[in-house]
């Protein structure tokens, strides 16, 4: 039995669905030899929106509840949110991108971690255990499992580095809609919460810290940061579950048969 909430895709609307997050995937790759010391968020957001508008797509989160730029750009510290500005990047931050835009009337959403220059051992630590931990709840997304295995297996993962999950913030279902029915918690236990079945369309997109994985609201009303000011990272996916596959709409390589 399903939620009554949750709106089940046909293969056709989840290749819209794919369609959208293609283009997110398209990004946030051109940005791995883009993001270098020296260059602002705000230059990183440009490159966004130029690439976005010429697919004739517009932005998800540009004036979502407000929400005043095109992507989210956390550094170091910065959990969720972060606004695109003036501020330069040193050697070494860390810097998570999340991209959500509208193609065609449908929503793709995904999130990368990337390091300007080198990295220390804790930012390098950091950023597997966020791609980890993201990778673990999605090999546990597969229809009949429920959606605690899901939780239980991204934290697990995280902890395993020596971090923690955020819980603040979590994944959601998607299509027409940015955010849809089910939430998807970075935390859980084995065997209980929602099952898992065909036509299920959600994002996982744990945040993970070095710290203790508590959060607060910063003066800008967007911007969540680390109460101990510990570095966060996070990958975020969208996903369509089938009877007997489930894919990664936003990283062919990582789609797997269950």
């Amino acid at each position: 039995m399903k939620d009554e909430n949750i709106l089940l895709k046909t293969s056709a609307e989840v290749n819209r669905i794919r369609r959208s997050c293609n283009l997110v995937e398209g990004i946030l790759e051109k940005l791995e030899t883009f993001i270098v010391p020296g260059i602002s968020t705000l230059e990183i957001e440009e490159v966004c929106k130029s690439t976005i508008k010429s697919a004739m797509a517009n932005s998800s989160a540009l004036h979502f509840k407000g929400f005043p730029s095109t992507i989210c750009t956390s550094v170091n510290s910065v959990a969720v949110h972060g606004i695109p500005d003036q501020t330069v990047l040193d050697d070494g931050d860390i810097l998570t991108v999340d991209i959500s835009l509208n193609l065609d009337g449908w929503h793709g959403d995904s999130a990368r971690t990337y390091i300007a220059g080198t990295g220390n051992n804790d930012v390098l630590r950091l950023q597997k255990a966020a791609y980890a931990a993201t990778l673990a709840g999605i090999n546990s997304a597969v229809s009949g499992r429920r959606l605690g295995d899901v939780g239980w297996a991204i934290e697990t993962a995280a902890k395993k580095w020596g971090c923690s999950v955020v819980k603040k913030f979590a994944g959601h279902g998607i299509g027409r809609d940015l955010h849809e029915d089910p939430v998807i918690l970075p935390y859980g236990k084995k065997n209980t919460g929602l099952r898992i079945i065909p036509g299920m369309v959600f994002t996982i997109e744990p945040v993970v810290v070095l710290g203790s994985g508590d959060v607060k609201l910063m003066g800008d009303g967007w911007s969540f940061v680390t109460n101990d000011g510990s570095l966060s990272a996070q990958y975020e996916h969208t996903l369509a579950v089938f009877s007997n596959r489930t894919e990664v709409l936003t990283s062919e390589k990582l789609s797997f048969h269950s």
